[in-house]
This record gives structure tokens, sequence and C-alpha cells, in this order.
């Protein structure tokens, strides 16, 4: 038997599951608290005594957070960096973080500095490394007292070479200097993968904090198990890659949802809504896994270019304020958020809101009903209509064919779904209100590739037979089985506009963590 436990850590709600293999013991909804980590606890405390289960026989611990995001979209804990890139004479015209919002740049920027080095993308030099210009940089950061460095480079996906000896010279100068190369965090695309190494640097002594404060409520709650963070791709990071990259759980609440939904219905290729209190995230699952966004995405007001799930949020939850009625009939975006309990028509409160709505019309039975009987009825279908309306748009946007596809409806406010949304079936699986905790459960380990190849000297095939064994490599390197791997995504992409007949290829894995595949 191996038990897991699971917790998703929300705007709203923190959630918690424990499950048996593929058996869900338990499932529990707390609110989540101000310092995060009393929510946690509680959540913990719940659970532990719902499923009837010693603590020292929890195996293993998996924790999903929106922390880091929250952090850098209300700007705060974020530590000034010093930024640097490797490029010049290439690179002048744009400098670091010249597309940032005026107020995170502020923030942020502790130095930001231009030397010359960097590659073309076949990994030849554009310039010799300026290792002086490092030494000088070194000056200004412990002049400055800055925490963290950020280092990119021309390409450097390609030959990180550059990346890794400017690291070496800055850690000889200020040891113990925390050092963020964009190579190992984003992709082809200089600005976007340099902003996504910028702040994943400003975070770093938030995600220290933040670790070990995990740690510690699992140690308060008797909890002797090693804890893994999810990733925004459905997999997971050990704690000591959380510290260092915490960029990488950015919309992992999302992926959560619907890697549970996948999990909970067995239903690999779907359209997830996940409806909380306060918005409502849609997204594609693709083999039981989030589809992948294709261009930019933004955080905060910032391009950025790693892994992201291709998931969009609309202003629909369960605390979604209702006011006027027909012509002059809102439905959001605004919510009484996490105050639904107190707020809410149901729950004693003086707001209608949607989940009031849902009571009043028989779709679910919480809180007081007596309380919204005298709702108007012809009130009660105009915001069902209206909400039905907002979901099949945003379902319709997330299709890419016209294949009818089911739609699984998971998260607390999914009572707000009908049955059918368009002309697609709506699945409403058992535990689907902790479904975001269920998906941190099961999350696996995976290994990922995106990178150029020239075939002037190796054949399509060799290349990707190259670049599955350097994925497949990763993902035992972090800790997944090897029999257990499954390629999940394989892409090769010819770029006519390269010389030396190139092609970007990308592909990931994913597998079983070892000693937890029971």
């Amino acid at each position: 038997m191996v038990l897991r436990l699971g917790i998703d850590v929300g705007g709203t709600n923190t959630d918690a599951v424990i499950l048996d293999g593929r058996k869900v013991l338990a499932g529990v909804k707390r609110t989540t608290t101000e310092d995060v980590m009393s929510g946690i606890s509680a959540a913990l405390e719940a659970v532990i005594e719902a499923a009837g289960v010693a603590r020292e026989s929890i195996d293993v611990a998996m924790i999903g957070t929106t922390h880091f995001t929250n952090a850098v979209i209300e700007r705060r804990a974020l530590d000034p960096v010093a930024a640097i890139r490797l490029g010049l004479p290439a690179t002048a015209c744009l400098p670091p973080m010249v597309d940032w919002p005026s107020d995170l740049v502020e923030t942020v920027s502790g130095h930001s500095c231009m030397l010359h080095g960097g590659y073309e993308f076949d990994g030849r030099e554009i310039a010799p490394l300026d290792r002086d210009g490092l030494n000088r940089v070194a000056d200004e950061i412990v002049a400055k007292g800055l925490r963290a460095a950020a280092i990119s480079s021309v390409f450097s996906p390609i030959n990180r070479a550059m990346e890794e000896e400017a690291r070496d010279i800055l850690q000889a100068a200020v040891p113990g200097l925390p050092v963020v190369l964009s190579s190992e965090i984003g992709r082809i695309g200089l600005l976007e993968r340099e902003s996504a190494a910028i702040m994943n640097a400003s975070l770093l002594t938030l995600a220290e904090k933040t670790v070990k404060a995990f740690g510690d409520a699992l140690k308060a709650a008797g909890l002797i198990c090693p804890f893994y963070v999810t990733q925004n791709d459905g997999t997971l990071m050990a704690a000591d890659t959380v510290s260092r990259f915490p960029v990488l759980t950015f919309a992992s609440g999302p992926t959560n949802s619907m890697r549970g939904a996948a999990f909970l219905t067995g239903v690999q290729d779907a359209i997830v809504i996940d409806i909380g209190g306060t918005t409502t995230d849609v997204g594609a699952l693709q083999k039981g896994f989030p589809r992948q966004a294709a261009t930019v995405v933004d955080i905060g007001g910032v391009r950025t270019n790693f892994r992201m799930p291709d998931v969009f949020s609309i202003g629909l939850g369960g605390g979604t304020i209702v006011t006027g009625v027909g012509d002059n009939l809102s439905v959001g975006p605004k919510s009484v958020g996490y105050h639904l309990g107190t707020e809410a028509r149901v729950f004693g409160g003086p707001v209608l809101t949607c989940t009031d709505i849902a009571v009043a019309a028989g779709m679910a039975d919480i809180g007081d009903k007596g309380r919204v009987a005298d709702l108007d009825a012809v009130l009660v279908e105009q915001v069902r209509t209206r909400t039905a309306e907002m979901l099949e748009t945003a379902v319709e946007r997330s299709r890419i064919s016209p294949e009818p596809l089911p739609v699984i409806a998971v998260g607390g406010g999914s009572i707000l779904a009908p049955d059918r949304i368009g002309n697609l079936e709506v699945i409403r699986p058992e535990n689907f209100a902790v479904a975001n905790a269920v998906g941190a459960a099961i999350a696996q380990i995976s290994g990922e590739v995106d990178r150029i190849f020239a075939l002037d000297k190796k054949s399509r095939e060799e290349c990707m037979a190259e670049a599955d064994q350097e994925a497949r490599a990763a993902a035992i390197a972090a800790g997944a089985i090897e029999s257990s791997l499954d390629t999940i995504e394989r892409e090769d992409v010819p770029l006519a506009y390269l010389p030396g007949n190139a092609t970007r290829i990308h592909v990931k894995v994913v597998g079983e963590m070892g000693g937890l595949d029971a």
C-alpha cells in the first residue's frame, strides 16, 4: 500500500486528499489563510482524520501552490537582481527588461548590463566572453548588496558553456551568490527566456522560505515523509529544485485540476473547466496532460516562454456577484472570493452570488435554501442562461477541432455547470471538488528537451533519437523509473529561415517516481 497526500494551496481554498493507490480515501477543503501555512495545517489535520490513517503510514506528500505567481502579480517579496546578458555586439538595441511594466522593473532591477558573448544557432561564437566585464559586475553586486544574478546568453539552449563559465566567474568573485542560467529554464527566444531567468532569480529568497515553511507544516502535523512540489506541466519537483526554480510552479493550480480530472474520470482527451470561488480556468487535455501553450505567456505583465499550460480564466465562480435584472443583469466579474461562507445569502450574508442561484435552481443543496426561496424564477433562469453562455464561449475557445469532446467539470464551483455545454456532454466525477489536490497527489516525474538540431551532418531520425535519449535521461536523473517512461509529446518543426537545414525538436517523457509505482 502506498499512501499519497496531495495538497493544493489556492487563492480561496486549500484542498487536501489522501490516496491509497488509485482510491481516494478522503478529500477536504479548508479556507486559505493569509499566512498560508495555518490553512495547510488545518487541511492536513482534517484529511488525516477523515481518512482514518496513521500519520506515519503516509509515504509521500505532493504540494501545489500559487504562492510564487501571486508574488509576481502583487509585486511583493521580490529581490532586486543583477541581470546580465551575453550577446554584444548583436543584441544592443533591446536591453534586459525592456518590455517589463515600470513598477516591476523598479522592484526587480538591481543592476542590468550587456557584455560581449553569445552564440549563433549552430553553436558558433558571436564574440568571446567578456571575463573582465563579469568581474566588474561582481564588484557592483557586492557594492549594491544584491542577493542573486540572472545570466542569459544568445542561443544558450544550443550551447550553455558560456553561461556556465560566466556563473563560475561570478561565484568565484562573490562566494555563495545564487546564479540563475536562462538555459535551465526557458526555450529559444532571447527576451522571453531572459525575462523568465530574471523573474526566477527575484523569487529565490521567497522560494527558500516557502519550501522551509511547507516542510515545517508537515513536521508540525507529525508527518515524516518526503515532499515534492508540482510543476506547471503536471509533474513533480523535489524541494531543493523548487528552491532553485520557483517559476516552474506558475499555473500549477489549473494543471493539477486538469490532471486530477483525467485521473478521476479515466478520460485522456477532453476540455476541463475548473470552477472555483472567483474564476473558471479552462484548458484542453491531451493524453491526460494539459495542452502546452505554443506562444509566449504573460505573467504579471512580463512575456515569458518557458513551458506553460494553454489555460485561460474567466470571471465566473461560486462567489461571483449577481446584480440587476433583465437587460441590466450582470454576472461577475466581481466576486466575494473566500468570503463566500459569510457573504452569500444561503450562508446568512447579504450578497446574491452564483452559489445562491444554484441552490435556488435545485442544482446544489448547501446552506439555508429558505434564504433564497423568494428569488424570482425568471431571474434564476436568466442567470443560469448567462452562466451557460459564458461557459460555452470559454469551452469553444479551447477546442481545436470540430470533433465532440467531453467536458469535465471540477472544482467546488462546478455545481454551476449545466449537464450539457453546447453539443458537448458534461462529466462531473466523484471527488470533483478536490480534483486539484488529486492531481497533485498523482503527479509524475518528467524529462524534456526543446532545442535546435542541424541536419547537415545527422539525419532527422538520428536527431529525434538523440532528443528522446536526452529527455529520458533527464527524467531518470530526476527520479523516474526507467521502465515506466512514456513519451507524451514529440514535435519536429523545420526552420526554413536558418541555414544548415535546421529543425527544432521538442520531446517530453513522463514516468512514475521511484518507489511509488503502486
